[in-house]
């Protein structure tokens, strides 16, 4: 079994030899046992528990109340806690530090495409990575909404072609005519778009922004700012007021 001075323990556990001398004076590490010229010796074990001190300290337990888990009957069960506790906080720091890196790389991508970028440019940008989940989420609300639709239409047509009966046909019309207005009005109450020119965001009426030439990202539009008619980016607009 090996031993270790009071130097080799702090060296080992990243402390002062001040630190190690200290939690010997507090009584929450002793040494298993003293030389012939009365040094301090340490062991394998005294050395983890050094360890899982220095780990309850960075999670800012005072001493007094490391040195009452240690004194329980089954210390190892409280630090595992505080040792899942600690990962599960530490994992959300990871997913919000990964995220803030996709801002940054989607960001830095998207204002290389550019020409040439303003202060304004990146704002549209911010504004279009910050809204980018909720038109996602909304667009599958709306794909998954309309998937029952869909099947009733095709349910009809074969029906139509091979049995020669059309009211299951009226019947889908009479679902997806409702349901396509409501789901476009709920879209178009939902959306807002930035004018590439003066970067107003807006809301067009629904009906022009309905007719509109458009692609996945973007309408072709007239800006209430500027007046600017061209193609404009769509983005996460909330409720209307």
């Amino acid at each position: 079994m090996s031993k270790y001075t009071t130097g080799e323990l702090a060296k080992l556990c990243g402390v002062t030899v001040r630190t190690v001398q200290y939690y010997d004076a507090r009584g929450i590490l002793v040494p298993g046992e003293l030389s012939e010229g009365g040094r301090r010796l340490y062991s394998d074990d005294d050395l983890r528990r050094m360890r899982v001190i220095c780990f309850l300290r960075e999670m800012d337990l005072p001493i007094d109340a490391i040195g009452k888990i240690l004194h329980e009957e089954h210390p190892e069960k409280v630090i595992l806690l505080l040792i899942e506790q600690q990962e599960n906080v530490l994992s959300e720091e990871v997913s919000a530090k990964q995220e803030k890196l996709d801002k940054l790389r989607e960001l830095k991508s998207g204002l290389k495409s550019r020409a040439s970028f303003s202060l304004e440019s990146i704002g549209d940008m911010a504004v279009i990575m910050e809204s980018r989940k909720k038109l996602k989420k909304m667009h599958w609300m709306m794909i998954l909404t309309g998937i029952p639709v869909t099947a009733l239409q095709w349910f009809s047509v074969i029906f139509w072609i091979v049995k020669g009966i059309w009211w299951p046909f009226v019947l889908w019309l009479l679902v997806a005519i409702p349901w396509g207005i409501l789901v476009s009005r709920y879209y178009f109450r939902h959306v807002k778009y930035i004018c590439p020119e003066c970067h107003t965001v807006f809301r067009p009426a629904v009906k022009e922004a309905f007719w509109a030439n458009h692609t996945p990202t973007a309408r072709k539009l007239t800006c209430s700012g500027c007046g600017h008619r061209g193609f404009c980016v769509e983005v996460w607009g909330g409720d209307e007021k």
